[in-house]
């Protein structure tokens, strides 16, 4: 599920003003996966900023809130969502968890890490941003296993892959994001961050981006 509406522009906005999403379609970045994209988000970039830390924080609280009702928890996905996830459970007033990417290797061989009286909580998971929504869901699956009741997924923003809709529907997960791609590129285009060229190049991109770049 997906945010609409004023926050998503203002969350797009925020993201492009302070270079937290960078867009080059014709000199793309290589991900960790080998796609070529045009487009490189990193939203650990908002934590610089006290306004757009601000409004996230403030904005992801109350789509919870509105989302997910009642929660015993805010838990966030190692290592993007931590810092996210411990301002927006300072928001609401919860207490925070989070989940690492595999279990510690020494000491007591956590993945969660927290008080663990929070176990058996109904607990939202927090994320800066959503991909195919793999890494996400496998702390989801975590915090289940541990006993946790997981009401869903809040994350900053989304690139909208439909492997992503699929995996959290598979799943059995909820989500929400503040923004996403589709809301980006409108603004961008708007507001002359990029060409008319340019945006065809963004959306074919989104359409098949395992294949987009490859000659």
């Amino acid at each position: 599920m997906l945010n609409t509406g004023e926050t998503e522009q203002q969350v797009a906005e925020f993201l492009l003003q302070i270079k937290a999403i960078k867009l080059q379609p014709t000199n793309p970045f290589t991900w960790a996966s080998g796609w070529k994209s045009p487009i490189y988000c990193d939203n650990r970039v908002t934590l610089s900023h006290p306004t757009v830390r601000t409004y996230i924080r403030q904005q992801l609280s109350k789509a919870i809130q509105e989302k997910f009702g009642s929660v015993g928890c805010i838990a966030g996905v190692a290592t993007a969502g931590i810092p996210q996830g411990a301002l927006v459970a300072q928001e609401l007033g919860l207490p925070f968890i989070y989940v690492r990417a595999k279990p510690k290797e020494h000491g007591r061989g956590n993945m969660i890490e927290g008080d663990d009286s929070m176990t058996g909580k109904r607990v939202v998971v927090i994320e800066d941003l959503i991909s195919t929504g793999q890494s996400s869901l496998q702390a989801v699956q975590a915090l289940r296993d541990a006993g946790y009741e997981v009401a869903g997924l809040a994350a900053i923003f989304t690139y909208g892959f439909d492997v992503a809709a699929e995996n959290f529907k598979n799943a059995n997960c909820p989500y929400i994001t503040l923004s996403n791609y589709n809301a980006l590129i409108n603004y961008a285009e708007e507001h002359q961050y990029v060409t008319r060229k340019d945006v065809d190049m963004l959306r074919s991109w989104r359409d098949n981006p395992s294949a987009w770049g490859v000659e």
